[in-house]
């Protein structure tokens, strides 16, 4: 069974965590210059396997006792929203690759630029966190799905107007305070009696 709750929850963090990321810059230069659908199949490929990894190791965490898991979960939140609070704009490079390309060719090309860039990503550890913190491996997965995918369609159909409007320290302090507060829920649980 899904919980609407922790799918909604999971979807929020995951996404205002990956709006600043440089994946969704990768995913609008690529959008330019190919045919939308065949990026996004791609991407969308990638995300699917960085979740279901990130959703194993959450789930080995819950064989561990609760308290360590809460404790452990609160550390890694904490670290996550350090990192977006500290985290500097990234130069990122151009890719600069022939316009006219095949499914084939142009979604293998997203899926290794996605693959290789978000491998051991924030997102892909907050999805761990959240895995092992609720428990709830289907509705942690279904959101931080959602939510990637969200992102990348944005940032293929339409990032560089949305980075227009909503500036990108905005997103990245949104995100962290929002992983604080999970930091803070989890370390207090670790310890409450």
């Amino acid at each position: 069974m899904i919980s609407f709750s922790v799918t909604a929850l999971v979807f929020g963090v995951v996404l205002l965590a990956e709006l600043p990321d440089k994946t969704a810059l990768a995913g609008l230069v690529l959008g330019t210059r190919y045919r939308a659908s065949y990026v996004f199949a791609g991407v969308a490929a990638a995300f699917l396997v960085h979740v279901a990894l990130a959703i194993a190791a959450g789930s080995v965490l819950t064989l561990l006792p609760n308290r360590i898991v809460q404790a452990l979960t609160g550390v890694l939140f904490l670290g996550g929203a350090l990192i977006l609070l500290m985290k500097k704009d990234e130069d990122e490079q151009r890719l600069r690759q022939p316009e006219n390309q095949g499914f084939w060719k142009v979604s293998r090309a997203g899926f290794m630029i996605v693959l290789v860039a978000e491998f051991g990503d924030l997102t892909q550890i907050m999805t761990a966190n959240l895995a092992a913190r609720y428990d709830d491996p289907l509705s942690v997965g279904l959101g931080a799905v959602l939510a990637l995918w969200t992102v990348a369609g944005l940032s293929i159909l339409g990032g560089q107007a949305l980075m227009k409007r909503v500036p990108l320290q905005l997103v990245t302090k949104v995100a962290a305070i929002v992983m604080l507060v999970l930091a803070g829920i989890s370390l207090y649980e670790a310890v409450a009696p």
